[in-house]
């Protein structure tokens, strides 16, 4: 269901297919190179958190709207659960992230990336992005709790996408910038990706951020889930 809705709806699939293209493209030629004290090869982990932690809009404004428009309280009236109908969203939400990992990915390789891994690195970067995806989903789920309308949900996702923007994605930290982004979900995302794409599979930092993310994305989304079917009509 989540699959079909993306695809009829182009504004949607603009900002998690074509939004994570026109993104690389535009960072990475205008940014990495050496010139820039970064190349495209730092950039990644960065735009690949960058592009997940947009899935917080538009949960949120597809929650919101289905809300609006009675689909929710329809849905008690059809033989799908409300547990099956959030499954589904999650699971969209999942292949969307490993379809941004590989489309990014692509792409980059076009104009200047080259990973020590190697494609392993990228293959075993799909899981990763997948986890991460879930506190994308919570938090969605608690902005649209919180929001009345699809136009509201927009503005408020904004306080969960604008830290992980700043202290998870590309943009350097400073020593005391890193204390906060500690307290970040995508910081430990763009860890993780950063010492994958490098090669570095037995630094066990990779399992510490991992399991991080995974404990994280679980709290949060569990959280959303609870909020949204105790408050949000469905």
């Amino acid at each position: 269901m989540g699959l079909k809705k993306l695809i009829r709806q182009p504004a949607y699939l603009f900002l998690m297919l074509l939004f994570p293209a026109v993104l690389t493209l535009m960072f990475g030629l205008a940014f990495g190179d050496p010139e820039f004290g970064m190349d495209i090869n730092n950039l990644v982990p960065g735009l690949i958190s960058y592009a997940c932690i947009f899935i917080i809009m538009t949960i949120a404004q597809s929650f919101s709207a289905e809300r609006q428009e009675g689909l929710l309280r329809r849905m008690n009236t059809t033989p799908m659960t409300a547990s099956e109908f959030m499954g589904s969203h999650i699971i969209t939400n999942m292949v969307i992230a490993i379809l941004q990992v590989v489309e990014i990915s692509i792409l980059a390789l076009l104009i200047g990336f080259r990973p020590d891994s190697g494609w392993e690195g990228v293959i075993l970067a799909l899981p990763v992005a997948a986890l991460f995806s879930l506190s994308s989903v919570g938090l969605g789920l608690i902005t649209a709790t919180i929001s009345k309308t699809p136009e509201a949900a927009t503005g408020v996702s904004f306080v969960f996408i604008l830290p992980q923007m700043f202290f998870g994605t590309f943009i350097p930290l400073t020593n005391t910038t890193r204390q906060i982004a500690a307290f970040i979900p995508s910081y430990y995302m763009v860890d993780a990706l950063t010492l994958i794409f490098r090669g570095d599979w037995t630094n066990p930092s990779i399992l510490f951020d991992v399991g991080v993310i995974s404990i994280v994305s679980v709290i949060i989304v569990t959280i959303g889930i609870l909020l949204f079917r105790k408050y949000g009509n469905i």
